[in-house]
Formats: C-alpha cells, structure tokens, sequence
C-alpha cells in the first residue's frame, strides 16, 4: 500500500464509494471497505486473505493480478464469494467465483504476432519476469507467435531481484545471437534497468527492435527520466480508455489531492488499475443493491448476502465506466481496443490502435475508411524509420561466396565493378542490380564476398561443378537453366525472358535500293543494247519506212524511244521489213527475261526471303549450352555455324555480313539491341526454347531467394 500503484489504487476505491452513493443517495446498501497490507509479498497476501476470510464477515474481494494464482484454493474451499481480479493473464479452468476486470493479453500478444509478421520476422527473443505469471505469460506469446510460424529463439526469465551487473550479463549472452528483435513483458522496474544496460551495450542503435507488453507500457509515466531517455524508438502496447468527463473529473480530484500532500512531488498520471479498482468497486456496488433489493422482495429479512446470489448480478452488470463499457462474460471482461505507442522524446507518441478483430487503425472513429488502415509511421532505436534488419553474422565471421563473370561481354546483363581503392568487387548490370535488390530485401544482413571468373578460363559449367562441390555458395550472372544443371545444383526463380530469338542486319534503306537488283556492269550492258537496238532498227528502215526519215534530229529521236519503249511494250512506229522484225522478236524476248529477273531480285531485296533460305550462314552465341537444340526449335537447318561471345562480335559479324542471323537467347539479343542502333539490326524471330536465367547454389541456399526474384522481376516488367 506504500507503493505508488497501491497508493493510487487505494484512492481510487475510496472515491468510487463514495462517488456512487453521492450518485445513488436512496439506496439501501453501503460497502464497506477493509484494507491489508500485503508489504508486496506474495505469502503476506495470502495471510491477509485467509486473516479477512477467518476474522472479517466478507462479501467480496478485490486484489493484484497475483491474486489467481494465490487466493484460488482459498476461495473454492474458504469461502464461496466474487473475487475481483486487475490480472491480465488469460485464465483457464479458474474457479467460477474469480471474476476477471482486467482485459486479458491474449488480444495483444496476437497482435504482437501480427506486427512480426508484417515485418517479416521469423525469431523472436522473449524477456518475462521470472515469476508464475511470467512464465505463463511466455507460454501464451510462444503459442500466439508460432500460429504466425514465428520462433522463440531464446527466453530470458529475469528476477524482480535482479542486479544490474546480472541485467549486464543478460544482455552480452543476446549479443551473441543473430536475433536482434526483442518482446519484454517486465514491470516497470525492470524493464528500466533493462533498457539503461542495453543503452550502455549499444542494443538500443539502429537495427534493433523492441517491442513491449501492456505490462510495462501501463505504467509508463511512473518510470524516471532517464529510463525514458534510454527507450527512445521502443514500441508497446497499452491498455486504451476512451476521454470522458467522468475520468477527466476524477483525474482532477487525484490531482488535486496530491498536491495538497505532496506540494513538491510531480503528479503521475493514473494508470489502469487505478481505472479497473474505480469500475470494479462501482459494479461491486451496484450488484450488492441489486442483492439486497431481490432479498427484500422474496421477504427474506436476514442481512447476509449470498454468494453465488451476488456473484450472478456481478456476472449480469453492465454500465459504461471510465475504461469504456463494463461488462463481464464467462467471468472475464470484454476485449477492448488497445493503443499503439512509440516511446519518442519525454513520453510516447501514438501510433494507432489494435481492434479486436486483430487489425491495427490509425483512429477508433473511422475503422472502415482504406487510409485508416495500418499505423503511423514508427520511429525505430536509432532513430530510423527504415524496417529493421536481421542481424549479420558477427560471430563467426562467415560471407556468402559467390562467383560472378567478369568480363563485361554484356556490360548491361552482367558487370563487375571493383574499388580502386579497396580492391572489393562489387556487381551490376541487370543480373547484379537484381542479385542486389532481392538480397537486400531479405534483410540478413550478411556481407557478400564476390569471386569473379573469366569465360576464357573456366567454363560456365565449371562454375557449375565448384557450386555442387561446395567450394562456392552461388553464382549470379547469365546462367541458363537447364534440366541437366537442375540435377545438381538448384537454381532461383528466372529474372529474364525465356526462349531463344534471330536477330538480322536491317536491309539498306536508300532511294537508291531500286539499283540493287543488277550490277553496275549489267546496267550499262543493257543501256548500250538499248542503243545499239535503236541504231540497227534506224539502219534496216530508214530507206523505205518514212516514220524513220525526216530531219537528224527527228531520226535520232524516233530511233531512242523505238528502242526504250520496247521495255514497257509502248513502240507505235510499224516496221515494214521482215530483218528489222525479227530482229525485235528477239529483243523482246531478253527485255522480258530482264524484266522478270529484275522484279523477282527487287521483291527479294525488300521482303528479306534471303533469310528463309536453307544455306545460310548462322552465329551462334558461343558460351550457350542449348547447342543444336535452339536450332531445333527455331527451324534453322543445315547452317554453317560460327560461335561469337560478345556484343562487339555480334554487331560485327552482322555487319560485316561474315553471318547472316544471330540465334541466341533472348537477354543477349536484346542487350545487344540496346547497345547498338536499332537501326542497323532487328529483332525478326522468337521461340520459347529455354527457361531464362537464373541463380545457382547449392540445394537448399536458393528457396529464401526465390519469392524476392519473382518480385523484382515483377518490378522490372
């Protein structure tokens, strides 16, 4: 009763009293409330019960949350009376006459869980009081936390008489483990000497993350200073009671009294057993008078109560008090909504709320609205509002190794990059940036040891071996999956297209290109038959055919246009000598022979049917291990092959016209597309042939990076 807590309990049952029978003046009954010191011992406590059940003529009792675990036996074989509890605990097979005002912590410890979950946690370390409740308390949040598959990886039981050296000890033991997130469920107390030796072992800096119980967030403004300044970035979880004018008018009364006792003593704010005691007494009252008022009505003038009689109007009382609505089913009090804080300057800041659907809202009053959904922002120790990450592996010092190309035959596919002043490679390009992003978005923290690997040197399934071997933990870069490799070492979800394609040099884009069809040569060949046809025409009728006579200059015209209007059958001049006709016979017959060539030639030109052709020169892309399967797929049969390994090959041996196609694997073609004119070659084929790239590791290393490859590769698109 010295205590703080005790000291605002107490005031807050006199109050009630006396609050409801200036409220109530008529009514017939009045409490009458005996006090014991329990000096904080748990045997004391159970002296004092069994001292008020054996010398006292009692109705009721109202005690700590110690008082399931110490007073059960004593109300079943005792006395047979409502037992008022402030515990939180989640009862189970408790004696029907112990009545539960508190709100039980299982609405929490699952929204805790909820909270992991959307942080993608999966181990958990756990610091409980060492006492009966304590450990049931672990129990519950073990089973509430492995429902959402997250794990307990150490418990911590600290003694409420534990020294700060002790607290030191504690705390250098979680430093070895990879762990780095933290649920306290301490008294006040304790969890201030907790968070002072953590802020002195450097476990209250970026990258930690502690979460705390009602059981300390309750009362935490009767905590000091300097153990608030030591919680920064902490979250918790504390009981919530709505603003009213009857807590706000007795708030004031407690207020006002304590500084006509203690003029030079800061006023702490009331904190919720002070709230359950008021509401707990104030339904006491109630079903007393409704007890009294039934015994009077069945004529019964005695002025014991009974037990079970009153236990029944407690069990159907229902009011609203000050921590909301007041009322009790099965014994225990309805769940209520609980506060979201973070621990941020001299106080805490709020953060939301936990329904007891589960869901967390920024505010009670619009839960349906979409931008109500979630929390605020949360300020993390160390002053980040970045996700926490887990722990690297500080302990044994181990590096994921991995081997990466390092000739930059697609600098934008795969690059390796290396610090000329710390000689520490690093990765880029599309395969790197994706290695990155989906690693980092694991949050293990763990540092990467890059080897790289020239092709010239070791084959990509070489590089394969050395993963199977173990010598290395995995490789990133362009490795195409393949069954065969599958076999022995495992591969993460595709980053890139799948299938193969062709690609080509563009056809020449000139006015000009209608030339192409003959050659310089043929072209002055046929101008000079053209002439020479119009001066042996000219020569067989110009003596008797008079379309033929006249001056030079008409002679010299009608003879040219005879001769190029042949090519489009256009000729009107008669020809009247059987030499001069045969002649033309024979003329026609080789305009149309050029005719046909020449638009057979041009039409191949513009429509590229060249590439349909059986014997063509083909590149292939040299490192691939799909050999003639790609060909297979892709219809290219009987080809002169030639193997090319960079991009700088494949836009010179199509230039060059060394070869005619490209067949590779999509991410190659489109790479070399992007570094050279779209211009000067095209995309002209695809097939889906092969299962895109991937990264390689031993068996079991690649299942934690397969949902984040499928989400970067979702990004990218």
């Amino acid at each position: 009763m010295e205590s703080s807590v005790g000291k605002v309990v107490y005031r807050c049952i006199i109050m009630a009293i006396s609050d409801f029978y200036a409220a109530n003046p008529h009514y017939r009954t009045r409490i009458v409330f005996k006090t014991r010191d329990t000096k904080g011992e748990p045997l004391r406590a159970l002296s004092a019960a069994l001292d008020l059940l054996e010398n006292t003529e009692l109705q009721a009792i109202i005690g700590p949350e110690s008082i399931e675990a110490r007073f059960l036996d004593v109300l079943e074989h005792k006395a047979n009376m409502p037992a008022l509890s402030f515990s939180t605990s989640p009862f189970s097979n408790h004696s029907p006459y112990l009545l539960q005002i508190a709100q039980d912590e299982t609405t929490q410890f699952n929204g805790i869980a909820s909270m992991l979950e959307s942080y993608k946690t999966t181990n958990v370390i756990l610091i409980v009081v060492d006492t009966a409740n304590g450990r049931e308390m672990a129990t519950y949040m073990v089973s509430a936390f492995q429902k959402k598959y997250i794990y307990v990886t150490y418990t911590i039981l600290m003694s409420t008489s534990a020294s700060n050296e002790q607290v030191r000890e504690e705390l250098r033991k979680l430093q070895t483990i990879q762990t780095m997130v933290f649920i306290v469920h301490l008294p006040p107390s304790l969890a201030a000497y907790l968070f002072l030796r953590a802020k002195e072992l450097g476990m209250m800096s970026e990258g930690y993350m502690w979460i705390l119980t009602s059981k300390t967030t309750n009362l935490l403004d009767s905590m000091d200073s300097e153990a608030i300044k030591s919680m920064q970035g902490v979250v918790g979880f504390k009981s919530y009671f709505p603003a009213s004018r009857e807590l706000h008018n007795l708030v004031s009364k407690l207020r006002k009294e304590h500084y006509t006792l203690n003029p030079y003593i800061e006023f702490k704010e009331l904190d919720y057993n002070g709230i359950w005691a008021y509401d707990a007494v104030y339904a006491l009252a109630m079903a007393v008078e409704r007890e009294q008022t039934s015994e009077l009505a069945s004529k019964d003038n005695s002025n014991a109560i009974n037990g079970v009689s009153l236990l029944n109007h407690m069990l159907s009382i229902t009011f609203h008090g000050l921590g909301g609505e007041f009322k009790l089913v099965n014994g225990r009090s309805i769940s209520k909504a609980m506060e979201v804080v973070n621990v941020i300057g001299k106080g805490d800041r709020r953060l939301g709320f936990l329904m007891t659907t589960g869901e967390f809202v920024k505010e009670i009053e619009k839960p349906n609205s979409y931008s109500n959904h979630g929390l605020e922002s949360i300020m993390w120790p160390g002053g980040t509002t970045i996700l926490p990450k887990r722990r690297s592996l500080q302990t044994n010092g181990k590096k994921l190794r991995i081997m990466f190309p390092s000739s930059s035959r697609f600098p934008n596919l795969a690059k390796l990059n290396v610090d000329p002043r710390t000689n520490l490679s690093s990765v880029s390009g599309f395969s790197g940036d994706v290695f990155t992003a989906a690693f980092n978005a694991l949050g293990y923290g763990v540092e990467v040891d890059v080897t790289p690997f020239n092709h010239r040197d070791i084959t990509y399934s070489a590089v394969i071996d050395k993963i199977m071997r173990k010598e290395y933990d995995a490789a990133v870069g362009d490795f195409t999956i393949t069954a065969n490799r599958s076999i022995y070492v495992d591969f993460t979800l595709p980053f890139s297209d799948l299938g193969t394609a062709t690609v080509a040099r563009n056809a020449k884009k000139s006015m000009w290109i209608f030339l192409d069809p003959f050659s310089n040569g043929l072209w002055i060949t046929s101008a000079c038959f053209f002439l020479f046809l119009g001066f042996v025409i000219w020569f067989i009728e110009h003596p008797t055919n008079e379309e033929f006579q006249g001056s030079r200059r008409q002679q010299l015209g009608t003879s040219l246009w005879f001769a190029f209007s042949t090519l489009v059958y256009a000729h009107r001049e008669k020809l009247q000598n059987n030499l001069s006709r045969f002649v033309f016979i024979v003329w026609v017959l080789v305009v149309l022979v050029l005719t046909s060539s020449y638009t057979a030639t041009l039409s191949s030109v513009l429509t590229l049917q060249q590439i349909g052709m059986k014997d063509i020169s083909t590149g292939l892309e040299g490192l691939s291990p799909l050999g003639g399967v790609a060909f297979d797929k892709q219809k290219v049969f009987n080809a002169n092959l030639s193997k090319i390994y960079t991009a700088k090959d494949y836009a010179r041996v199509l230039t060059s016209g060394g070869v005619d196609v490209v067949v590779a694997e999509i991410p190659y073609i489109k790479s070399n597309l992007a570094l050279y004119s779209a211009a000067d070659f095209s995309l002209i084929k695809t097939a889906s042939t092969t299962n895109g790239f991937g990264f390689v590791s031993v068996l079991y290393y690649s299942i934690t990076l397969y949902v984040y490859i499928a989400l970067v590769q979702h990004r990218t698109k």
